[in-house]
């Protein structure tokens, strides 16, 4: 009778977490398919869904990660707009990124999404504060176990994200912690599976004018202005204009 009893007793609770579920399964479709008009409105549209879908499920790898996807891309989108407020959204939106990063990556360590995420919410968020207030934090060396991490279990994800977060990593430390040569090899590595992509011509070019090659450099800046990309295109050409 007793067994009846506590099992009668358990069945709302296990309803109400079938429910919960269900719940953020939804709420993940239609942030999903918002989000994946890629663009700054499409990104902020999105974020209230994210966040319904991790309280309705916190122990969802894919919410958390999904979430701290979602507030990297609307801090990194912001810069790139040049939006008024734009150091501030990264400082506070990217930060809360880390979190569900975090999160995500402690609840599958061997999955690629939760340790990339935590590397690029990291460097937006340096981006809000300063590379030298977010090393002071001791983001260095987590960014750094996250992306190598990344590297580790799959360097080809998202287009190659890992490796070229490497490449960018690297170069953008400041002395004593920077690596240009090592920055390179990972540019070198990117730049053999993805010679057309923008971003990755952009960094790479400023890479090489440190590394006094300036002419490979500008070619490359030439190939990313010719893209059209809304951001890239134009960092190239007044990245040209300054250098010529």
């Amino acid at each position: 009778m007793r067994k009846f009893i506590v099992l009668f007793l358990s069945i709302p609770v296990l309803l109400l977490a079938i429910t919960g579920i269900a719940l953020a399964s939804d709420f993940l479709a239609q942030a999903d398919a918002i989000y994946q008009k890629d663009n700054l409105e499409s990104v902020i549209e999105s974020l209230p869904l994210y966040r319904k879908a991790v309280e309705e499920n916190p122990d969802s790898y894919e919410a958390n990660w999904k979430m701290a996807r979602a507030l990297r891309e609307y801090a990194d989108l912001s810069m790139q707009a040049d939006a008024s407020d734009w150091k501030n959204i990264c400082k506070v939106y990217a930060k809360e990124g880390l979190k569900f990063a975090d999160i995500a990556k402690k609840m599958e360590p061997d999955r690629v999404e939760g340790h990339l995420y935590y590397g690029l919410n990291a460097g937006s968020y340096s981006d809000g504060v300063s590379i030298l207030k977010a090393i002071k934090e001791g983001l260095k060396n987590k960014t750094e176990k996250a992306f190598e991490k990344a590297y580790e279990i799959d360097k080809m994800y998202d287009d190659a994200a890992p490796i070229l977060s490497l490449a960018r990593m690297w170069h953008q430390l400041p002395w004593p912690y920077q690596k240009e040569k090592t920055s390179e090899r990972y540019f070198e590595e990117y730049y053999q599976y993805f010679p057309d992509n923008p971003q990755g011509l952009v960094y790479y070019a400023e890479l090489l004018k440190d590394r006094k090659k300036k002419e490979q450099a500008i070619e490359l800046l030439t190939q990313a202005s010719q893209s059209g990309h809304p951001y890239f295109s134009k960092r190239a050409k007044e990245l040209l204009e300054k250098w010529s």
